[in-house]
């Protein structure tokens, strides 16, 4: 088995031969619901322009949950660090 076949999980003509009746009843199955392959490009450039466009307030929406958060659990595990440095390893302290 040569590498080509191998990254293809079958011989060339064989998985062409796939991928055709695949895209052949992929596109008798959209047409029948009405999806022609302008909207799926198209849809696809209007989520790529809404990522751009508000992708940098998302970052910003995330770092301040962050933020919020960091501001509890930090110190929390920093406390739980300090208090079992005077503990031997394996001991629960009662």
């Amino acid at each position: 088995m040569n590498g080509l076949t191998r990254f293809l999980g079958g011989s060339p003509g064989r998985v062409l031969l796939q991928l055709v009746v695949l895209s052949f009843v992929v596109g008798v199955v959209l047409s029948a619901v009405g999806v022609s392959p302008y909207e799926i490009v198209d849809s696809f450039a209007r989520l790529v322009r809404h990522i751009y466009e508000n992708g940098f307030e998302t970052i910003a929406w995330a770092w301040r949950y962050f933020l919020l958060g960091a501001v509890i659990v930090v110190p929390v595990w920093l406390i739980m660090r300090i208090l079992r440095l005077g503990r031997r390893p394996g001991s629960t302290g009662l």
